[in-house]
């Protein structure tokens, strides 16, 4: 049986750009999916579809046993959605942009106000609530406008990069209420570039490149997926890089990584304490001296730079942020943030 999110075949074109391309997605009523990927590969063109902003060239999906094509309103009114861009009115003050909402979802004058301040105090709001949102930060604006979205309790919600410009505390904060969420029984899609993110939030996770799902399944698997261990050292001088690019090669297990501001090079390794100690031998005896060596698990940035060929701390060629940036770069994945414009994504504008 489908869960509460399920698509099939999803394909949707802008002109000659293929944003998806066959897009399947299962989501267990109750539980998150984190949907991960290099900027443009999708995500949040498979977003728009399922909420019915956008029509599927073909394929076929269901929101809360709703078929977005056939019962777009009825998916409308058992969903919440936090878009990328922070859909304020900046004219209004914070708590007359969440009563406003409130009163769109029909709920009393007297009920509307009530969720609007437990929001605001959720959200951290409660000081500014009554400031026009225009004076807001760019944090604030995100995080009322994530606060809109939480009016009422949908069975299914989709935040798409929810967590955005906001700093260390606020993410947290987040983080708190999405947990809440889910524990109340809410069915959630989390498109987000923080791995972190998808590691502490999401049940499971979908990899989305070049319009397709790449690789699906639980962060462990995903990790272990890259097989075994991750050898890193971090050599003293820079000119030795290359000496232990070649040794890490040869004893690894695939690829070496190169974080060329801290000479760090990581390579997949299987063998353990044993190989870390043949690394060792083998680098000493080559007169490369190191700053520090470790044996460790795989991260998910480990799963992207397998998967994609892209480290997730890979900065986008021709910074700027937004869909932009996904145009300049179309494999990078951030874990940094950045500031985003507005508008229509730069696979829209195509």
């Amino acid at each position: 049986m489908p869960g509460a999110i399920y698509a099939e075949g999803l394909v949707k074109t802008f002109g000659e750009v293929r944003a998806l391309d066959g897009v399947d997605i299962d989501v267990p009523e109750g539980s998150v999916l984190g949907l991960l990927g290099p900027n443009g590969a999708g995500k949040t063109t498979t977003v728009r579809v399922l909420t019915t902003l956008i029509k599927p060239d073909s394929g076929r999906a269901e929101v809360a046993g709703l078929d977005v094509l056939k019962h777009p309103n009825a998916v409308r009114r058992s969903i919440g959605l936090s878009g990328q861009f922070a859909a304020v009115d900046e004219y209004l003050t914070g708590r007359e942009n969440l009563q406003m909402v409130a009163e769109l979802y029909q709920l009393s004058s007297r009920d509307a106000k009530r969720r609007a301040a437990e929001l605001l105090e959720r959200f951290n709001l409660a000081e500014a609530a009554d400031r026009t949102a225009k004076t807001y930060s760019g944090g604030m604006r995100r995080r009322l406008d994530l606060a809109a979205a939480l009016i009422v309790s949908p069975p299914v919600m989709f935040m798409d990069e929810p967590t955005t410009g906001l700093d260390p505390r606020n993410r947290q904060a987040l983080w708190e209420v999405i947990q809440d969420l889910v524990a109340g029984g809410t069915t959630l899609l989390l498109t987000t570039q923080y791995l972190e993110e998808a590691d502490h939030l999401a049940d499971s996770i979908a990899v989305v490149d070049r319009g397709k799902v790449i690789a699906r399944g639980t962060s462990d698997q995903l990790k272990d997926s890259t097989g075994g261990d991750v050898v890193e050292v971090v050599v003293h001088a820079r000119e030795h890089i290359p000496v232990a690019d070649e040794v890490l090669r040869r004893l690894g297990d695939g690829e070496t990584t190169l974080v060329e501001h801290t000479r760090k090079l990581s390579v997949p390794a299987s063998g353990g304490a044993k190989l870390l100690a043949e690394v060792i031998r083998e680098l000493d005896g080559r007169g490369v001296e190191i700053d520090d060596i470790g044996l460790r698990r795989p991260t998910l940035d480990d799963v992207f730079i397998s998967l994609t060929g892209h480290s997730a701390e890979e900065e986008a060629a021709g910074a700027g942020g937004g869909e932009d940036a996904d145009a300049a770069a179309p494999g990078h994945l951030r874990k940094g943030e950045q500031e985003r414009g507005t508008g229509p994504t730069e696979e829209e504008q195509k």
